[in-house]
C-alpha cells in the first residue's frame, strides 16, 4: 500500500544534458529526499528529516506550510491543489522569510499590495490569484490563532472577471452546433439546460441521473442541487450511449478530466470555436483584450440564467438552480437586457395586461378644448 506523505516539495530541474529530473525536498526543513517516493531510502530520509526542527519557524513560510498540510487544503480537488501550490511557491519565494511578527505592522498591507501591483502590470489575473491564495493562507492562520488577522483581507482585484454581459445568442449557438462533434454538442446542451459550472459538468455521472433529475454537489460551496431535466435534455440523455460512468466523455469513452487536469474539454471547445465562425476574425490575429472579450464555455452558464428569466423564473428560483448569488443573477439580467428586447418586451406585455396598470393603459391625450 502506498502511503501519501504530506510536507514534500517537488522541484523539476533541467540538467546539462537537457533532460528534466524531479527532485524532492522535505518542505519544513529543506532536506533533500533521495530515491523515489515510497522507496525505503526515501521513507528513511523523510522520517529523519521530520525529527529536525523546521528551519522556517516563526515565518510566513511556516504559515504556508501549515495551510498546505491542512485538512482544509486536502479536501480541495487535485487540480485546485496543484494550482494553489504553484501560487504558494511564488509567494513563498517573495515573502517566505518574513517574520510572522511583521504581519502586525499596519504598513505590511502596503508591502503585499505593492507586490500585487508589480505582477499585475503585465498579468493582472495571475497577480489576483497569487494574492488570493496568500489571503486564504492568512485567513486559515488567523482562524487557528497563529496571527491576529488577515492583513490583506478584502484586497481589490486588478483583473476584471465580470462577464455578466457575455451571452450566447441564438445565432452563436447555431453556428457552434452546426458541424460540431457529437461530444461537444452534448456538452453544450447539458450546460445550457442545467446552468452548471464546467468542473461540475465534466464530473457528472450517469448515477447522478434518475431519468428525470440530475442530482449533484457543486464543487464551489459544496451545495447540493437537484436539476429537473427538460424534455430536450431527457431526450438527449436517454438516447446517449453510456460509454463509462461519466455523462460527458471523449469520443473513445474516456472522461474529459484526469486527476491532474480537467481542461481537455475546454481545449476541444476552443478549437471548435475557432472553426465555427463565431469569432469575428482569426484567433491568432486578435489582441489580448480582443481575446478576453470573446465568448467562453463558461458564458453558457450566464446564458442559462437569461433563458430561465425569459421563461418566467424568478431570480430566487434561478439562483437556487444554478448556484449563483441573487446579486449575480440581477447583474447578469441587467446587462443582458441591453442586448435583447426579450425581457423588456415581456415586461411591457405584463404592463398592458395587469389590472393594476389598467388606468395607465387607458390614458390618451386631449386638445386644449377637451377633445381627444
Amino acid at each position: 500500500m502506498r502511503v501519501k506523505l504530506k510536507g514534500i516539495n517537488k522541484v523539476k530541474k533541467r540538467l546539462a544534458d537537457n533532460t528534466v529530473k524531479t527532485f524532492y525536498y522535505h518542505r519544513a526543513t529543506g532536506t533533500p529526499l533521495p530515491g523515489k517516493p515510497g522507496s525505503a531510502e526515501f521513507m528513511a530520509a523523510f522520517a529523519k528529516a521530520d525529527e529536525i526542527a523546521p528551519k522556517d519557524t516563526g515565518t510566513v513560510a511556516a504559515l504556508i506550510r501549515s495551510y498546505l498540510t491542512s485538512l482544509k487544503f486536502e479536501k480541495k480537488r487535485a487540480t485546485t491543489q496543484r494550482e494553489y501550490k504553484r501560487m504558494a511557491a511564488h509567494v513563498e519565494d517573495k515573502f517566505g522569510s518574513m517574520p510572522i511578527r511583521a504581519l502586525r505592522s499596519p504598513k505590511v498591507r502596503a508591502v503585499f499590495l505593492a507586490y500585487h501591483e508589480e505582477i499585475g502590470r503585465d498579468r493582472p489575473r495571475e497577480a489576483d490569484n497569487r494574492l488570493s491564495v496568500l489571503s486564504a493562507i492568512f485567513s486559515y492562520a488567523a482562524s487557528r490563532g497563529a496571527i491576529a488577522e488577515n492583513p490583506i483581507k478584502g484586497f481589490e482585484r486588478l483583473y476584471d472577471s465580470d462577464r455578466s454581459d457575455k451571452i450566447w445568442l441564438e445565432g452563436d449557438i447555431k453556428k457552434f452546433m452546426k458541424g460540431a462533434p457529437l461530444e461537444l454538442q452534448q456538452a453544450l446542451i447539458l450546460a445550457l439546460h442545467t446552468g452548471q459550472r464546467y468542473g461540475d459538468l465534466v464530473r457528472l455521472r450517469w448515477a447522478d441521473y434518475d431519468g428525470e433529475t440530475l442530482n449533484l454537489c457543486q464543487s464551489k460551496g459544496s451545495r447540493s442541487v437537484a436539476v429537473t431535466a427538460t424534455a430536450t435534455l431527457r431526450a438527449m440523455l436517454d438516447g446517449m450511449d453510456r460509454r463509462g460512468p461519466f455523462i460527458l466523455t471523449r469520443p473513445d469513452g474516456r472522461p474529459w478530466f484526469t486527476e491532474k487536469d480537467d481542461k481537455a474539454l475546454g481545449k476541444a471547445w476552443h478549437a471548435r470555436m475557432k472553426d465555427s465562425g463565431i469569432y469575428p476574425k482569426p484567433w491568432d490575429e486578435m489582441t489580448k483584450e480582443e481575446k478576453r472579450g470573446q465568448l467562453h464555455f463558461h458564458d453558457i452558464r450566464g446564458t442559462a440564467v437569461t433563458l430561465l428569466s425569459e421563461a418566467g423564473a424568478t431570480p430566487q428560483q434561478i439562483a437556487g438552480l444554478t448556484g449563483h448569488s441573487i446579486k449575480s443573477v440581477y447583474t447578469i439580467l441587467e446587462k443582458y437586457m441591453a442586448r435583447t428586447p426579450a425581457l423588456s418586451k415581456a415586461a411591457i406585455i405584463a404592463f398592458e395586461n395587469a389590472a393594476a396598470t389598467k388606468f395607465a393603459n387607458q390614458l390618451q391625450t386631449t386638445n386644449a378644448n377637451g377633445s381627444a
